[in-house]
């Protein structure tokens, strides 16, 4: 039987989100109400509500824009954040030598409260639904997605639960470094992929869960998963995910490994499909930009961990030119190193100018980017906009901080002026952050436990 968490449906009430600041929203500027978990009318300015509602909310000094929605991040890696090992690392060096570090240390438990504090730290920042691309499984890590689903629903936060893997280990291929123990058969993965799609994927409107499969990297996974992860998001409408060309040295890869291109290799694997989001996207050709665009792929632009790996810039313009879905997401937490999503959609801005030039790329495209843009990357048309029928997923920034005095463009500050917290969040239309402070979470107990959890990867230092 599917697994549908617990109940998330909000009282019956009906609430007038009323008179926000500034509200990303067509057609709102009278703010919002909500009901059952949906945006059931948007409030023109100067008007009411065509009906009489059994609540009002006051968000005169909030602005109001849709949930964030992060589609890339690896959860588990807030327990290595500034790791000694690995600080002033490009990528590769980077990860090996992180991965020894986490295929000795990681357990489940350490895993359930490193996904406690990374959801909790999204939601804070603004962000309502996330994408965890999970590829640790050794021995007794096999039921990760299950804790990861199972935290997901405690705290009330949308995830596409984002089945990662890895079935070549190093030495099998000339750029995989995945410690053995990590590597799983190619059939233990698959028959692990159709058990969570059956126990957790929910394709219908409003799914706290839904579940993407996640073969981790070109240079380390093989032909035949990627091919049957192909055959079965077909079968099952589920998504696709991977990195790809994070850096020159993977694209020249494919080509050597291959004899084609990044683009083409995708083809031939049957993931070429607007079912497809990717990671990173950072290296590639004009010809291979129009053919992903042509297809309707997405891209999850990282801009915070492309530039402390320095692994170049993702041609956002570009790709979004050419047809491409484009979203935005924190990566991992041991290259960002932390999981605040607002805060990538800055660096975005000030990332793409750099590339791109003042005029081309604005606050309204970013907000885009991590909102509705993310949204479509995940396959999901019922969040990542402010419109009747959607989701009430929302977040709520004030700009009473200091940071924000002089501000004459409320939502263009958002970004320019570094807003880094929300002050509420509403999940299916229930508060998930009141006053800055998630909703039933113990912050200093949350935290004592993920600081005891991470010395065991402090103490793999050699």
């Amino acid at each position: 039987m599917r697994h549908k968490g617990s109940d998330m449906s909000p009282t019956p009430q009906s609430v007038w989100i009323k008179g926000p600041l500034a509200i990303l929203a067509e057609g709102g500027g009278n703010g919002l109400v909500v009901s059952g978990g949906r945006i059931v009318e948007l409030v023109p300015s100067g008007k009411a509500p065509l009906r009489p509602t059994d609540r009002v909310f006051d968000a005169s000094r909030h602005v109001v824009i849709p949930g964030l929605v992060n589609t890339h991040h690896h959860m588990f890696q807030t327990l290595t954040r500034a790791h000694p090992e690995a600080i002033n690392k490009s990528l590769w060096p980077w990860i090996k030598a992180l991965y020894p570090v986490w295929a000795k240390a990681m357990t489940p438990k350490a895993l359930r409260v490193a996904v406690q504090l990374a959801s909790t730290e999204l939601m804070m920042s603004g962000c309502t639904c996330a994408s965890d691309h999970h590829y640790l499984f050794m021995e007794g890590m096999e039921d990760a997605m299950d804790i990861e689903a199972e935290v997901a629903t405690e705290l009330g936060f949308r995830m596409t639960l984002t089945r990662g893997a890895l079935d070549l280990a190093g030495g099998d291929g000339e750029q995989a470094v995945a410690p053995r123990n990590v590597i799983q058969s190619t059939q233990a993965v698959l028959d692990d992929c159709t058990r969570i799609l059956s126990r957790y994927h929910d394709a219908s409107d409003g799914a706290m869960l839904q579940v993407a499969l996640a073969p981790n990297a070109l240079f380390d996974v093989s032909f035949e998963l990627l091919t049957e992860t192909a055959r079965l998001s077909r079968e099952t409408g589920c998504g696709l995910h991977t990195h790809l060309v994070e850096t020159k040295a993977e694209a020249d890869f494919v080509r050597h490994e291959h004899g084609c291109d990044a683009v083409d290799f995708l083809e031939k694997c049957g993931w070429l499909t607007d079912r497809t989001w990717l990671a990173h996207a950072v290296h590639f050709d004009k010809s291979e930009i129009a053919r992903l665009g042509r297809h309707g792929v997405g891209i999850c632009h990282c801009p915070t961990s492309n530039m402390v790996l320095a692994s170049g810039t993702c041609p956002t313009i570009d790709l979004e030119a050419a047809g491409c879905k484009v979203g935005l997401g924190v990566d991992g937490s041991a290259s960002n190193d932390n999981s605040n999503l607002m805060e990538s959609l800055r660096h975005a801005l000030m990332l793409g100018r750099l590339t791109y030039g003042a005029e081309k790329i604005t606050h309204l495209d970013v907000l885009r980017w991590g909102t509705e843009g993310s949204a479509r990357c995940l396959g999901r048309s019922d969040i990542g906009t402010i419109a009747v029928g959607k989701q009430a997923d929302l977040a709520f920034f004030d700009l009473e901080e200091l940071r924000f005095s002089g501000a004459g463009d409320p939502l263009a500050a958002l970004i320019l002026c570094g807003a880094h917290r929300a002050d509420r969040v509403m999940i299916k239309g229930k508060w998930v952050v009141e006053d800055g402070m998630p909703v039933g979470v113990d912050l200093g107990r949350l935290r004592a436990e993920h600081g005891i959890a991470a010395k065991a990867f402090l103490e793999q230092v050699n």
